[in-house]
This record gives C-alpha cells, structure tokens and sequence, in this order.
C-alpha cells in the first residue's frame, strides 16, 4: 500500500494518512487495524540538513525522532528515536521527524554529524506503526528545501514540481517491480 501525508500533499495512486506525527499515527493505526497492509510504502518531500540537493529522490527505510534541543544537550528523551525496517548491511538514509520545520541551518547541520540527512514530519510516525503491525515499510522522497531561513519559501516554490517527480518515480519503480 501506498501513502500520502495528505492536505496539499496528495497523489492519485496513494492514501492520505495526515500531516505531522499524531495525525498520521492515528489514522495508519486505524487503517491498519481494519486492513492490514502486506507492505507500507510512504511517500512525500523532504527538507535537507546539506547532504541532499533540490529535487534529489532518496529512498530510505530509517527514521528518527530527534528535537532541535537535543542537538543542545538540553533535553532528553527516554523513548526509542529511531526506528529502521532495513534489514540490509546497506547504509541508509536517515530521516528525523518532528512537528516542527527547522530553519536554523546551524543547528540542523548538526544532525548531519549523527548520520541524519533528511526531514520528514511524517516518517517516524510510519515506521514506528509498521513496527507496531509487523508490517515491512519504506519511504520515497522528493528535496524540496534546505532546512534554513527560507524552508518555507523553497517548500513552496519547489512543492509542485517536487509532487511531479515523486510520480514519476514511483511510476518508473513500479514498471522495474512488474517486469520481474
């Protein structure tokens, strides 16, 4: 199965989950409980910490859920934050989730020394339910943005074109997927 955040993330051949960690949590857990899916494919843009370029498509199937104050040394977390369905010895893309965008291109490089390179507000939340369900998951992303003072002015300016290369990829991946 396909997914989507949804709102003004949508695509033709994916389900919308919701935006941010709690919608998508919520409404994956429901699906799931009614109709379990054999495989959880996400898809969505991504915010890069430096590494990626504008419109790059990144594969992964690890995520994160790591704060800006963390980076700081000043919180905590008692909790796993982080989650991976790669069962590779392949290195992967790591992806931090949060409800927040970051804009402080300072701090954001930071995670790039942790390994992370991407942000996603939904992924986390995905994996973390596909784990719950025994459910194998991965996730497909567009760059849109870089995470610094103009996030928000790139995401929109890039959003649409970024939503066309998605398509198209998944397209392309699927044609590959059907001719074995």
């Amino acid at each position: 199965m396909i997914i989507c955040a949804g709102n003004n993330e949508n695509f033709d051949f994916a389900t919308p989950m919701g935006v941010g960690l709690i919608e998508s949590s919520i409404n994956l857990t429901r699906l799931c409980l009614f109709d379990k899916p054999e495989f959880l494919l996400f898809i969505g843009t991504a915010g890069s910490y430096g590494k990626h370029k504008i419109f790059d498509i990144v594969e992964s199937k690890t995520a994160t859920n790591i704060e800006l104050g963390f980076l700081d040394n000043c919180a905590y977390t008692p909790l796993e934050n982080m989650i991976s369905t790669n069962t590779t010895n392949k290195q992967d893309v790591i992806v931090n989730s949060s409800n927040y965008i970051s804009t402080c291109q300072e701090k954001t490089e930071k995670f790039l020394n942790f390994g992370i390179e991407l942000e996603n507000m939904e992924f986390f939340s995905v994996l973390r339910v596909a784990q719950e369900f025994n459910i194998p998951a991965g996730g497909v992303f567009c760059i849109t943005n870089y995470t610094n003072k103009d996030a928000h002015h790139e995401f929109i300016k890039n959003h649409e074109k970024a939503k066309k290369l998605l398509s198209q990829h998944v397209d392309l991946r699927i044609k590959e997927l059907t001719k074995k």
